[in-house]
């Protein structure tokens, strides 16, 4: 591993001073015809804006996305990535430009290096080749709804965070408001979803201290946190990363200054009446926080018992059936008769979730 003292730039920042110092000059001069676009978008901490001096020791450094024409990419990407290779300097604000090759586990480090051509990770795509790579799709066809439900939600957000630096196809605009979130319809059905998820457990929180089971308790109840972040996400309209920067990501969000102590209080509770008292805070603010949407009638923003039991729940079945009444789009309707919801609520595998190849086989789920 290549040790680097020099002081730490989050990586968005540097990409792009890497492009309009480094990068940009090259191309005017060499490619002075050529019509494409640049930015760093997909996979890593500092396209999320959540990279820090721990984040340089993989993947991270000077690097970025070309993008050219479709009808340009055979005459131009290995022109581009040739040049780039003997023309770009050995640094760049003190980090090398130059890249290792892939160890066993794929990781690319910065590698000092003073001589020869720059092994860089400038990229060149297509538009539709990284689409492809990314999201397993191209831009031609508009997106189903099952297109929408089984995308994963941070390769949605990779596509849609980082930066755009110049976007001379003008292409990539377009693409990123295209996939800025998910149509209203899909929206509701997976808000439905999501208080369908809490509903089911939200009582096993008591029952398991009932019985005995602390453990069980605790863990039901990191669960509902869990859901109700993901909710939150959904009702702010902001797509959720994974577990990694989760947390991170989620005290963004508008609702996070008053809700995330009243989560963690949830998980930091040793006695089951106190893990309730603060879960019964957490469902009447998110509740409060659902009314405000404005999107169904006004719902109880109380707890109440379980039925005859002494457990306190917010009756989270009742919110997910008034959103799914609020669904017009007849094909959404129609799969809306289950609540399994997208693909990041009804998977829990970091290989599904991680990449795009399992789409389109799991549009089987919702098959009649």
């Amino acid at each position: 591993m290549m040790v680097n003292h020099s002081p730490f730039i989050p990586g968005l920042q540097l990409s792009e001073l890497f492009y309009q110092e480094a990068v940009k000059p090259i191309l005017v001069d060499w490619f002075p015809n050529l019509k494409y676009s640049a930015g760093l978008l997909g996979d890593g901490s500092e396209v999320l804006g959540f990279d820090t001096p721990q984040s340089m020791d993989h993947h991270w450094g000077p690097r970025m996305q070309i993008f050219v024409n479709n009808e340009d990419f055979e005459n131009y990407s290995k022109r581009i990535t040739s040049v780039l290779s003997e023309k770009l300097p050995y640094k760049f604000h003190a980090f090398p430009t130059n890249f290792a090759e892939s160890d066993h586990h794929g990781v690319r480090l910065l590698k000092e290096t003073d001589s020869g051509p720059v092994n860089h990770r400038v990229e060149v795509y297509t538009l539709d080749s990284f689409l492809k790579a990314t999201l397993g799709l191209d831009m031609v066809n508009e997106l189903a709804a099952l297109d929408w439900l089984t995308i994963p939600e941070q390769k949605l957000l990779s596509v849609t965070a980082g930066k755009v630096f110049f976007d001379g196809l003008h292409k990539l605009g377009p693409m990123r408001n295209k996939f800025s979130y998910y149509p209203h319809d899909i929206w509701l059905y997976l808000l439905s979803c999501q208080w369908t998820k809490i509903s089911q457990e939200e009582a096993f929180v008591g029952r398991c201290s009932d019985v005995g089971d602390e453990i069980g308790s605790k863990l039901v109840a990191a669960r509902i946190v869990s859901f109700l972040m993901k909710l939150c996400f959904l009702m702010e309209k902001k797509y959720a990363p994974y577990a990694k920067w989760f947390g991170t990501a989620f005290s963004k969000l508008k609702v996070a200054g008053e809700l995330a102590p009243i989560l963690e209080s949830v998980l930091s509770a040793k006695e089951y009446k106190d893990r309730e008292a603060s879960l019964e805070k957490a469902y009447e603010l998110v509740a409060a926080a659902h009314n405000s949407l404005a999107i169904t009638p006004p719902l109880h923003e109380q707890v109440s018992p379980y039925y005859s039991r002494p457990y306190l729940v917010i009756n989270a079945d009742v919110f997910a059936q008034e959103i799914k009444k609020q669904i017009k789009d007849k094909v959404v309707i129609k799969i809306a008769d289950s609540n399994i919801g997208s693909i990041d609520q009804f998977v829990d595998s970091t290989d599904v979730l991680g990449q795009s190849t399992y789409s389109e086989r799991l549009k089987i789920m919702y098959s009649e």
